[in-house]
């Protein structure tokens, strides 16, 4: 029995140096950070489990309550959706007026939740504020002005911040949630989230191909912040936060070194998701000033001729829905920001599922359901 008990430590200690010299530590501290402060997997609750920096408001302005607020009963099918994909919150803006908000799972109006994906759309509206500010001469401005190193490579002396915008980066990278060795599993808990892009190479002429890359969100990132020289939370507080008058200071996930995790993260509440619907709806006017360029707003919600579902990293939905055009922010797990200018509606749902049906383009079938039944409502 000694011996056997001697081999299993052996063996399992053999096994963790191999993971660590592996480049997998960060698996041990997945383990460590959940286990004490949550489910394992990836959660929409994820705001206390990393460091973040805070993205400041001021001003609160709250949503204005239409008459009707919350009076519709919600139909069996979306109640059977929402229950069975796990839903946090469902929010409904309408004509600028909140017409119907129910949260579960002890979720409420205060909530920061963690938008995922949805926080590389955040980007492409920043990357359109540097535009305006006069820190990017365009979006096909090249990555190399700012990180002179890809100038070395045959291919990377060809990206630009459109690329990274619309996935068409040519990177060497698998984005693949269902292991935990998976690029994008380690950039979660990476302590070094920098170190990481620049160590990834790019095998392909960029803008030949649409290939979904949490890098290239992560890349873009940080070439905002060099052009800026502001932190993300910073400049997006700067932006978005305080000229909205969100209700809540929100919060930015960042890695050990401080760094934004700029492919995810910001944790935020329904209500505040909502305003960035309506500012894009809105062609980036707010309350009669104009936050974001109109025509970089036409430009960032124009799909690719390599992806017609993809414009810049927010993904369109007419083809899902023939008879109203829709825009959406798309996070891991399902969280939606969904935009239907027709209706003047902006639908913000969160939740904790992995297992939403897709199209063949990739894009989830209950962004259909929820446009078809509360557009039926409202």
């Amino acid at each position: 029995m000694k011996k056997i008990i001697t081999g299993f430590t052996v063996g399992i200690s053999a096994t963790i140096a191999f993971i660590y010299l592996s480049g997998y530590g960060y698996i041990f501290k997945a383990i460590g950070i959940n286990l004490k402060k949550g489910p394992f997997a990836p959660s929409i609750d994820d705001e206390k489990k990393f460091p973040s920096r805070i993205i400041a408001n001021s001003k609160p302005n709250v949503w204005k309550k239409n008459i009707n607020y919350n009076k519709h009963h919600l139909s069996k099918r979306l109640t059977d959706e929402l229950k069975k994909t796990r839903t946090s919150s469902l929010l409904v803006i309408k004509d600028d007026q909140l017409v119907c908000e129910k949260y579960w799972k002890d979720h409420n109006s205060s909530s920061l939740m963690n938008s995922f994906s949805m926080a590389k759309g955040f980007l492409a509206i920043l990357t359109g504020c540097a535009i305006d500010d006069g820190y990017l001469a365009s979006e096909d401005q090249l990555i190399s002005t700012v990180f002179p190193e890809y100038k070395k490579s045959p291919y990377g002396k060809h990206l630009t911040f459109r690329h990274l915008m619309t996935m068409q980066a040519g990177f060497d990278w698998d984005e693949e949630y269902r292991h935990p060795f998976a690029e994008n599993s380690k950039q979660y808990f990476v302590e070094d989230l920098a170190k990481q892009a620049f160590s990834i190479e790019i095998k392909n002429m960029p803008g030949q191909k649409y290939e979904y890359q949490s890098v290239s969100a992560q890349l873009l990132g940080m070439a905002l912040i060099k052009i800026t020289g502001k932190h993300l939370s910073d400049y997006i507080s700067e932006k978005i936060w305080k000229p909205l008058g969100m209700e809540f200071p929100a919060k930015w996930s960042t890695d050990e070194k401080g760094m934004e995790k700029a492919f995810c993260c910001v944790h935020a509440t329904a209500r505040d998701f909502a305003k960035i619907g309506q500012l894009i709806m809105q062609n980036g006017m707010w309350e009669g000033k104009q936050l974001l360029n109109a025509e970089y707003c036409e430009r960032m919600l124009k799909p690719t001729e390599q992806n017609d579902a993809f414009c810049y990293t927010i993904w369109a939905g007419e083809s899902i829905n023939k008879e109203k055009q829709c825009w959406f922010f798309y996070g891991f797990l399902g969280q939606f920001i969904i935009m239907i200018p027709e209706k003047k509606m902006v639908i913000v749902k969160t939740g904790l599922y992995n297992k939403l049906e897709v199209d063949q383009k990739k894009r989830p079938l209950q962004v259909q359901i929820l446009i078809d039944e509360l557009t039926s409502m409202y």
